[in-house]
């Protein structure tokens, strides 16, 4: 069976997107389905390039019991919309940058949220400080999205 790649986007890939990548990849696994996806995050922008999660997320995840995935921020390129099969940005000025970098393959640009119930934006927290309420919201639309993803196979 073909794995199911994915690259979370955030602006600096230091806290959502990463966060995102951690949970998604620890529920996968949990599930005993790590062998069906390719897991993976990035930037929008050059802000943090080469820099490890936000310490914030580091605590938070270490609080749930998740563990980081080995990272560091790049930046997301034009030949990520060609190997990627969903490319999910946090919010709507994500999904602008990732559109624009993406060009021909902006098709592929949905929100992480987009596969709950009550689609939204996801905060960034390096702006709210709160990771509780980010935590929670990635940790809800990761689950719908496995589910979706599930659901398609």
């Amino acid at each position: 069976m073909k794995k199911t790649k994915v690259l979370f986007v955030c602006h600096g890939n230091i806290c959502r997107s990463t966060m995102a990548e951690s949970v998604f990849t620890h529920m996968v696994r949990e599930r005993g389905l790590a062998e069906l996806f390719e897991i993976s995050s990035a930037a929008t922008h050059t802000d943090e390039i080469g820099n490890p999660p936000h310490r914030g997320t580091q605590a938070k995840l270490r609080e749930v019991g998740i563990p980081l995935v080995p990272h560091r921020a790049r930046l997301l390129t034009r030949s990520d919309g060609a190997y990627y099969d969903y490319i999910i940005g946090m919010d709507g000025e994500n999904a602008r940058h990732m559109r624009r970098i993406l060009g021909d393959c902006r098709a592929k640009v949905c929100l992480l949220l987009d596969f709950t119930g009550s689609p939204r934006p996801i905060a960034d927290p390096w702006y709210t400080g709160n990771f509780d309420e980010t935590y929670d919201d990635v940790a809800e639309g990761c689950a719908a999205f496995l589910n979706h993803v599930l659901e398609e196979v």
